[in-house]
């Protein structure tokens, strides 16, 4: 019996563990998912729309359907700004399996399609080394932007970011796109086609728009116990168009965070507690 009773303990503990690795696994602080996976992405080829590439630049969460990231989360603090300068060597990411395409510089096409590569964790954000920059130009980085969206709005909230960094704040911060369809300066196109080596047609998805969630803390230790009721946690939805600029900065494009995980099915923040979870993502 009491064999039993221990077999039982052992499956139950070994269940939880399994259950906490894949979703919820504790990750130190700094680390983008410090408060949690927000798709539970696993490091595993058979979950190859959401498959967990770990990078000590960020961590994103990628699509082999799509081509592209679902989300790409970071920590970003002063340490992270320095003199490397941009790399703008825009490179395949060898370390996805070696099931899955590896996205080209040359495959966006911009001659035909007309959208940037668009970084989702900056270049400016990471210009301590040469090395790190370079990582941003990796394409699981990059999703298909409008020029207007990618050189104007994107830029201007990029730039705001490290403003809040270079005034003595921390930040975490998860980007990522949303749906099909986007403007470029080729007129509009839900996705850019591809021909793989075998014969195999793939495509590259135009996101209808693209989103980021961000939060701010006064450069600390112990974030997760200093983040309360009044900290500061806000997100925007930037349609993915030409003329997204006109009239409108990045601020107008505001919403909750709330409704980034309405319209995209992820879970941001989930380890805080529930109240403060609440409060912050309306």
């Amino acid at each position: 019996m009491k064999r039993n009773i221990f077999l039982f303990a052992v499956f139950f503990t070994s269940l939880l563990f399994a259950q906490s690795w894949d979703g919820d696994l504790s990750y130190p602080e700094d680390n983008p998912l410090h408060f949690g996976n927000p798709s539970d992405a696993v490091t595993e080829i058979a979950s190859a729309e959401n498959y967990l590439m770990i990078k000590n630049q960020f961590i994103l969460s990628y699509n082999a359907s799509t081509l592209c990231p679902n989300w790409v989360g970071w920590h970003l603090s002063a340490q992270d700004i320095g003199e490397s300068g941009r790399s703008n060597k825009f490179i395949p990411d060898q370390e996805l399996p070696e099931e899955f395409y590896k996205v080209t510089a040359s495959d966006y096409k911009f001659s035909m399609y007309g959208f940037d590569r668009g970084h989702l964790c900056p270049s400016a954000d990471r210009t301590a080394t040469s090395e790190d920059n370079q990582i941003t130009f990796l394409m699981t980085n990059m999703i298909p932007q409008a020029p207007d969206n990618n050189r104007i709005v994107w830029v201007a909230l990029e730039k705001y970011e490290r403003k809040l960094v270079l005034e003595g704040n921390e930040l975490y911060i998860f980007a990522g796109p949303y749906g099909s369809g986007g403007i470029g300066q080729k007129g509009q196109f839900d996705y850019i086609p591809l021909t793989n080596k075998d014969g195999c047609e793939l495509r590259i998805n135009v996101p209808k728009t693209s989103w980021k969630i961000i939060l701010c803390l006064p450069q600390g230790q112990d974030d997760f116990n200093r983040i309360d009721k009044k900290t500061t946690l806000f997100a925007v939805n930037v349609p993915n168009v030409q003329g997204c600029n006109e009239n409108a900065n990045w601020e107008d494009y505001k919403c909750s965070v709330d409704y980034i995980e309405e319209i995209t099915g992820f879970d941001f923040f989930e380890l805080l507690p529930d109240d403060i979870e609440e409060l912050l993502e309306k």
